[in-house]
Parts: structure tokens; sequence; C-alpha cells
């Protein structure tokens, strides 16, 4: 397959040897770009093939941009490190993107076939406002706004000149994608557990963060 995944990491030296170990069955480049003196996960995964990068700024959103600049092959996808994103999916994302000649594929917790086990009643709750949100006010037409398990050209990713550096990055992916009339479908996927380690989302600090953003936007727009 002509992909390259971007796998953000952040002391994941527990889970993400794990995930590389899945991967290893698929014939696809992979780039993980660690934070800033994580050298634990660096040495967890040196036996595995995949490029690996410290980055130069800070932040989720930051990590997945600076991966994304580094890619050379025609698609790329963002996985997580934490073994939530099952590469089953993987295969299924590629098959329709070539098949629809289609720009971007957003997998969803929340269709017919998809499903969570590390969904709790408060991320679920915000992950509904947030989709409702930016359904109505901004027409993106998808189910799960807030998972950036996300495939996509090269170029389209190229073309949406990404600035977010923190979580934001989730939503400003389909607001891009839509105010740049590229075109996207969804594909349920099942969200599992997490293979080890702690969760790094703060549901109140980044939901709040994510409400500003869309409000912002929402201005922006009218």
């Amino acid at each position: 397959m002509d992909l390259t995944l971007i796998i953000p990491a952040k002391e994941e030296e527990l889970s993400l040897p794990k995930v590389m170990k899945e991967l290893e069955t698929i014939n696809i480049k992979k780039i993980v770009i660690l934070s800033k003196n994580d050298h634990k996960t660096h040495e967890a995964i040196k036996k595995f093939d995949a490029e690996v990068f410290y980055q130069t700024g800070k932040g989720y959103g930051n990590a997945i941009r600076e991966g994304i600049e580094k890619v050379k092959s025609k698609y790329v996808c963002i996985f997580y490190a934490d073994g939530s994103t099952d590469p089953k999916y993987l295969i299924k994302m590629y098959e329709k993107i070539i098949l629809k000649k289609q720009d971007l594929i957003f997998c969803s917790r929340y269709e017919e076939g998809g499903g969570s086990e590390d969904d709790n009643l408060i991320t679920k709750i915000g992950n509904f406002f947030f989709s409702l949100f930016g359904n109505i006010f901004f027409s993106l037409n998808l189910s799960d706004i807030l998972f950036t398990y996300i495939m996509g050209k090269k170029t389209a990713f190229d073309l949406m000149k990404l600035f977010s550096d923190d979580v934001c990055l989730c939503i400003e992916i389909p607001l891009k994608a839509k105010k740049l009339n590229l075109d996207y479908s969804t594909l349920p996927s099942f969200e599992r557990k997490r293979f080890g380690g702690k969760k790094k989302v703060n549901a109140f600090r980044d939901g709040f963060k994510l409400l500003v953003f869309l409000i912002k936007n929402f201005l922006i727009k009218n």
C-alpha cells in the first residue's frame, strides 16, 4: 500500500510496542512522532521498522502536523499509539478511498457496525454534542467528529494547511475538509481499550478548548 501511518506518542512505552507488533504483518510505512525527551518510548520500539522523530513543538496536534510534513507516500493515516485504533480497518479504509477516489475517510464509532470500549458517559455525551454542533452549523455530515482515525491523500492534508497544536486538530480537519469542498465519507469502526499506560485526554479541559475552537470558527464563518 502506498500509505504511511502517522503515530503520535507520548509516554507510550507500554502500549506502542504492542501496536508496532500488530502492524508488522501490514506492508506500510510508519512514522512515530515522540514528545520531547520521551526516550523510554523510543527505547521500547527500537527493534521495529519505523522512522522515529522527536517533536520540535508541543502537543498532540503538533505531533500529527510534523509527522504529515515528513510523509512521501500518496496516502496518510493518523493512527493511535495506545492500541485503541484497530489495524484491521486500514485495509477497508484504503480500499474505499481508492475505489471511491475520495480525499478523506473518517472512521466512526457511532455508526452501525462501530463501537467503543474506551468511551465513558462523559466522552460519549461530549462527542455527540460536538458532532451535532458541527453538523448543524457547518453541515459536516459526520457522526464522530472527535475520532482522528482518519485516512486521506497527502495532497489533501497539505491543502488544508493545518495549524492546531492541540486536540483541536481533530475538529480542524473536518472543518477544513468541508470548507475546501474535499470529497470525504465515513467508515464504521470499533475503538478498543488502550493496551496500557495512562489516558492522556482530560475530558473537561479538552472539551472547553474544542468548544472555544468551534465557536470561533462559527463566528468567522458568519
